[in-house]
């Protein structure tokens, strides 16, 4: 079976690899010791996957070391199914689905972003808005199991910054990258005029494997509203090993990486590290001394990242996208909405909340509260969960509450 691209009904099919040059790619980087910096190597020496194969065994030899060679002359076990798997792939889109395609190096879309980055991936399987690989874009990343606050920062960071132009990318994990995604999303069609950003997912599994499988709903309209990425072959499993080589990919295709939660371990730090070292900017949203969740990101904050507390403050460091061609009067023009302010919420009945005050901005239990208030535990009940209902208010493990403040 032959693979070969599809695109959406009415729209002219993108430029891709024709089916003989895809299956040599594909075939290039099935063969067993073919890394990617081996097949790079071996790109820049003979200039096409198929003229690798077309060079011989020995000419190989004086590029990629004997066993390699010898490996490029046999065809590769799995071959024909991973050619099967990608021509379903391919074939299976809906007629009124979104666009799949396959990206190589060198073609003439692919994302200058990742080409300017010490390892570019090779291949990328696409699904969605390809154009988005080339937009302007911030990654927000964090922990998989967030603090009610670190959720709904990164909800309404990943809104405002779309707001604002900015195509917002993330990993499609749960928790912290989840909330990234559907703040985005909800954002939709709210962009400054001239912009259209969207939302990119960079997963670590093949592009028709779903993961977490609770975002199956979320995938789908990253899917047919944004766009999903991956440099795995369909099928691929989640494996532990392929998360951080999809981290580089978030890092890379943005030009500043946000951290709302991590923990010391916590995989976004990878993020922030690959975006520190291409260049990129790192920012850090602080927390509470008492959260673990909290620890990288002061972390990454005594090492150089920029502290930041609203998209105001990225903003500030990164600037707007420029507006499309003919575009609009800036955000913050007369007659104009800015994103950056919008994000904050009307902080006047707060101010005159006696509980919110006492609550302050750590977790707080209930005999704390009692004890700042004053008030009689059944009254403090009671209106900690009309806080709570109000969306001001999360209650937490371990009978403690924390306010809610959308950065």
């Amino acid at each position: 079976m032959q693979p070969h691209s599809a695109s959406s009904p009415g729209a002219a099919a993108p430029a891709a690899p024709d089916p003989d040059e895809l299956n040599a790619w594909l075939r290039l980087l099935a063969t067993p010791g073919v890394g990617r910096d081996t097949a790079r190597r071996l790109l820049a020496a003979f200039g096409s996957p198929q003229a690798v194969f077309q060079a011989g065994e020995l000419p190989c030899r004086s590029v990629a070391g004997v066993a390699v060679a010898a490996a490029l002359a046999q065809r590769p076990p799995g071959l024909d199914d991973l050619l099967d798997r990608v021509a379903t792939w391919l074939h299976g889109a809906a007629p009124d689905g979104p666009p799949r395609r396959i990206l190589v190096l060198g073609d003439a879309d692919y994302p200058g972003a990742l080409l300017h980055t010490a390892d570019p991936p090779l291949l990328l399987y696409l699904e969605g808005r390809a154009a988005l690989l080339n937009a302007p874009a911030v990654a927000i990343v964090g922990s998989r199991r967030p603090t009610p606050q670190g959720r709904e920062n990164a909800r309404a960071f990943g809104a405002a910054l779309l707001r604002e132009g900015w195509t917002v990318v993330s990993g499609l994990a749960a928790g912290i990258d989840g909330a990234a995604h559907e703040g985005a999303l909800q954002a939709m069609g709210e962009a400054v005029p001239g912009a259209a950003p969207g939302t990119v997912a960079v997963i670590g599994t093949g592009i028709d494997v779903v993961y977490p499988p609770a975002h199956r709903a979320l995938t789908r309209r990253i899917a047919r509203q944004g766009l999903l990425v991956s440099e795995l072959p369909p099928g691929a499993p989640p494996l532990a090993a392929h998360f951080p080589q999809r981290n580089r990919l978030i890092a890379g295709l943005s030009r500043g990486t946000l951290v709302v939660e991590a923990a010391l371990r916590s995989g976004s730090l990878i993020t922030a590290r690959l975006a520190a070292e291409a260049g990129r900017e790192v920012f850090a949203l602080p927390g509470s001394i008492l959260s673990s969740q909290s620890e990288g990101c002061h972390e990454l904050i005594r090492q150089g990242a920029t502290l930041v507390g609203s998209v105001a403050q990225v903003i500030e460091e990164l600037g707007r996208p420029a507006p499309a061609k003919g575009g609009a009067a800036p955000p913050d023009a007369p007659g104009t909405r800015s994103a950056a302010t919008d994000a904050v919420p009307d902080a006047a009945s707060e101010a005159d909340d006696p509980v919110l005050r006492a609550l302050g901005h750590d977790p707080a239990s209930l005999d704390v509260l009692i004890a700042r208030c004053g008030w009689p535990a059944h009254s403090l009940s009671a209106h900690l969960l009309t806080l709570e209902l109000s969306g001001q208010v999360a209650r937490l493990p371990g009978g403690l509450y924390q306010r809610i403040e959308i950065a």
